[in-house]
């Protein structure tokens, strides 16, 4: 299967090569790997170039944006830069980033399950952090959830989704429009990713309201969102996150923000979502 990978990087020289040399060993190479350059003021693009001088099917691609970490818009805006640049002689589009090391029988084990299950659209490993001398998973979703480090889409999957919404929550929309569109999403808990910078270190102040805002434009609803936003507040052990996922979704909606998703998809959505909240409390 060939593999085209994007990888959207700000600041990341003290990851990025150790993150290209786990691709570089893969048992099964990427056709493609693609460096979005974002912004940075560090060495990440010496590093890369240094790469790609030695891999010709590693490439460098500079972009200038904002120098702020806002989730979801910037990493996206970077992705689809990537993506522009390349052709779409793909089996399978990826989205890593640039702080992963991944096993070395990663993309071959991805091309396995793609290739024993024609429904499947979606598939990843899990993320895993470094605690105490110790990786341990982090856990901050369900295990069913495919972790926007690590995005892995059939083509014709990727393709009916439409391009990834350049917004926080673009992560859960996008497995969620896979499975409006009849495809299935798998995650092997036997493919650990070792994850060097924890998700939301790097996260500035104003986007403590975007979760809650993309709740919001993904149409969950109140109480869906109420929901979502104490499990989610729960894992990461703050109840001044519930009450900022909260406002950001009373903004969002006091302003008409723009929804990612239709209305038909919006309602199939909080399908699914009702339907797994009463699965768990069945149990």
């Amino acid at each position: 299967m060939k593999f085209y990978i994007i990888i959207p990087a700000h600041n990341e020289e003290g990851y990025i090569g150790k993150t290209l040399d786990s691709l570089i060993q893969q048992t099964l190479l990427p056709k493609t790997v693609v460096v979005v350059n974002d912004n940075s003021t560090d060495t990440t693009q010496k590093i890369v170039e240094d790469y790609a001088s030695k891999h010709p099917w590693i490439s460098l691609l500079n972009s200038k944006s904002s120098d702020k970490h806002l989730p979801g818009s910037k990493i996206i805006n970077a992705f689809n830069k990537g993506l522009d640049s390349l052709d779409d002689d793909y089996d399978i589009i990826c989205k890593f980033d640039a702080d992963l090391i991944f096993p070395e029988h990663y993309l071959e084990q991805l091309a396995n399950h793609f290739n024993s299950n024609k429904n499947l659209g979606m598939a990843s490993g899990f993320c895993y952090v470094e605690k105490q001398n110790a990786w341990i998973l982090e856990n901050l979703t369900n295990k069913d959830h495919i972790r926007g480090a690590l995005k892995a889409y059939k083509k014709d999957c990727f393709t009916q989704i439409g391009q990834l919404k350049p917004s926080m929550g673009w992560d859960t929309v996008d497995e969620l429009l896979a499975k409006y569109n009849g495809w299935e999403i798998l995650t092997d808990d036997t493919l650990h990713v070792k994850h060097l910078k924890p998700t939301g270190q790097s996260y500035n102040k104003a986007s403590k309201y975007l979760q809650g805002e993309a709740m919001y434009k993904m149409r969950y609803g109140f109480w869906i969102t109420l929901i979502s936003a104490l499990k989610l507040a729960y894992k990461k052990g703050s109840f001044k996150l519930f009450k900022d996922y909260m406002s950001g979704y009373f903004r969002a909606k006091s302003n008409h923000l723009e929804f990612l998703v239709s209305k038909e998809e919006g309602q199939f959505i909080r399908d699914l979502r009702w339907d797994g909240i009463k699965g768990k409390f069945l149990k």
